[in-house]
């Protein structure tokens, strides 16, 4: 032993994999404190003929760590020319930090960032340093199933006889929508097929004055009014106004004004032709006062139900000014001018950039758009927990009695269920956090680029915090966009949600997080029916996913991606509609679409 040194260092360089994993793991920002990768301890180390092995091979290593240095500069290059066309350009290490200063005056937030799953964050962050080189599965931006392009949108074709063959109509129906922009479409399309089922003229809707969502838009602020009423011509008559001798009546004293109270919420057609056919009869017309989702999907005839998909996928176009935009914040995720598909046809109208087949971009980039739902009241009225504590429980429990005081009046009655089985049974909106490692198990790689349709992230910050160390590309509509070009859209949230559904709808890969909500049905619906199988949607299933995620402490990281594909798989299996389902979410069904064979 005498005639060997005792060094203390931290910096033998085991070996050249070791080497790259780690530098990989410091590049970004990653924690390596696992035993898988905690190559360096700072010990007393024996160095005898290793020591001169090191002195022997020390250029070698100094050309080897040259050379990595030379591929990170290399790519450091590349992140910086790819940046979006953007008046305010981000670059890919701060991206996180631009997308919260965007948020952070729009969102609750805490003080500390909130995790729930630490160990599983650590696979996920390591695995995803270790693929960032390595090429991406290509199925990951593909439908898996290739029979899904056999369907083809025809809802346009032989709705109806037209309508001028009609002698009379029975009156007038008046509806007033309420909800945000994706409830208003639903009950735009009802409307719609009520007043063809019931013979009768329908006035161009109107949206009733939300003290939610604050915004006073009509029809024609989000829709094109003329589009729609020539689309549907030889369909439903419909006028912009009631007669005058019609609007100087009072409906509710008259007896003609509809409410959710008096028709079931999935009523059917003989429900209305009972109910609304008599009033519409004797005084004229009939006012459906906060109408929304009051028509069932079956049974209902077929020309009926094939009107609704005609409304709903051919109709209702947004208004130049938002397509404008919505052009905009296409181009500027893309980077470069693609072909335009059917479903930025329908979407963007003739703002498409239009060029030589030859003089698109090759290489443009690809993007997964994410709707995430984790707003305060979705948290609040879900009754679970989000690993936030005593103060979260406190702020929840005080959120709820303000604005929730029926729920509580409710679960005095009811059996008490904890807040674990409430997530066991997939009861519990997915936090970013669940959300980043759904997409890190798929094999989605770090650089990817998403775009973040969302209200208020409860939490703020300290939420998205470990989405963004995995996935720190984060874009959305305010860092996209300068304030000038959203200045038209300030104080109109449904104008500015109209953006979201583009995108989403226009994205090479859409996720959702709530599989229930308006937006994500209505963007997978269109996604199917223009997509021509081209449009993937990935549907997390949250019980089965509760169940993968319980096992945090255990799960090996090949288990959990192996799970994790197989649950999203399951979801994309290809299926035509079931009875009693949406028509808007699932349109392959012979009164929307035609199979070829």
């Amino acid at each position: 032993m005498k005639d060997h040194k005792i060094i203390s260092s931290c910096d033998i360089l085991p070996s050249w994999k070791r080497v790259k994993k780690t530098l990989l793991l410091h590049h970004y920002g990653l924690r390596s404190d696992s035993s898988k990768y905690n190559y360096y301890s700072c010990r007393g180390i024996y160095v005898g003929k290793k020591h001169l092995w090191l002195q022997k091979h020390i250029k070698t290593i100094v050309v080897v760590l040259g050379l990595l240095g030379c591929l990170f500069l290399i790519d450091s290059f590349f992140i910086s020319f790819f940046e979006f066309e953007n008046p305010q350009p981000t670059t890919s290490s701060n991206n996180s930090s631009a997308f919260l200063q965007v948020k952070d005056s729009n969102i609750h937030m805490k003080q500390s960032p909130i995790q729930m799953y630490d160990r599983l964050l650590n696979m996920a962050g390591s695995a995803l340093a270790e693929k960032e080189f390595k090429q991406e599965p290509s199925n990951l931006w593909a439908e898996p199933y290739q029979q899904a392009s056999l369907w083809k949108p025809c809802a346009d074709k032989n709705v109806k006889h037209n309508p001028g063959n009609i002698v009379k109509s029975n009156g007038y129906i008046s509806v007033s929508a309420n909800g945000g922009l994706n409830q208003q479409r639903v009950a735009i399309c009802n409307a719609v097929a009520v007043a063809s089922l019931l013979n009768a003229t329908l006035v161009m809707p109107k949206f009733l004055y939300s003290n939610v969502w604050k915004d006073p838009s009509q029809f024609g602020d989000i829709y094109q009014e003329d589009y729609f009423m020539n689309i549907l011509k030889d369909d439903i008559r419909i006028v912009k106004e009631l007669p005058p001798h019609m609007k100087s009546k009072d409906s509710n004293a008259v007896g003609s004004q509809i409410t959710d109270a008096d028709l079931p919420k999935e009523a059917t057609s003989a429900d209305y032709i009972k109910i609304v056919l008599p009033i519409l009869l004797k005084n004229g017309f009939v006012h459906f006062l906060g109408y929304g989702n009051r028509l069932g999907f079956d049974p209902l005839p077929f020309d009926i139900q094939r009107l609704r998909c005609k409304c709903n996928f051919h109709a209702l176009k947004f208004t130049q000014k938002i397509q404008q935009a919505g052009s905009l914040l296409i181009k500027r995720i893309r980077k470069y001018s693609t072909p335009p598909s059917m479903l930025d046809t329908q979407l963007l109208g003739k703002f498409i950039e239009k060029k030589e087949s030859h003089e698109y971009a090759r290489g443009t980039t690809k993007y997964l758009a994410l709707h995430l739902r984790f707003e305060i009241d979705m948290v609040a009225y879900s009754l679970c927990e989000f690993g936030g504590g005593e103060n979260e429980r406190k702020e929840l429990q005080a959120y709820r009695e303000s604005h929730f005081p029926l729920l509580l009046q409710r679960l005095k009655n009811s059996t008490f269920i904890s807040a674990a089985d409430l997530r066991k049974l997939g009861r519990c909106p997915l936090t970013p956090e669940e959300a980043g490692l759904v997409l890190a198990g798929l094999g989605f790689k770090r650089s990817t680029y998403i775009y973040l349709a969302s209200s208020q992230i409860y939490g703020g910050t300290s939420r998205m915090n470990p989405f963004i160390r995995l996935y720190p590309n984060v874009i959305t509509k305010e860092n996209l966009l300068t304030p000038t070009e959203l200045a038209p859209f300030k104080n109109f949230s449904s104008q500015l949600a109209a953006l979201d559904f583009i995108a989403c709808a226009s994205a090479d890969v859409f996720a959702m997080t709530d599989s229930g909500s308006q937006l994500s049905s209505l963007v997978s619906g269109l996604r199917t029916y223009y997509g021509s199988g081209h449009a993937p949607t990935l549907r997390p299933n949250k019980k089965r996913l509760s169940s993968i995620l319980s096992e945090d402490g255990t799960i090996g990281w090949n288990n959990f991606k192996g799970r994790i594909k197989k649950m999203i798989q399951e979801a994309q299996k290809l299926g035509t509609k079931g009875y009693g389902k949406s028509i808007y979410r699932h349109p392959r069904c012979q009164e929307c679409m035609c199979k070829l064979h």
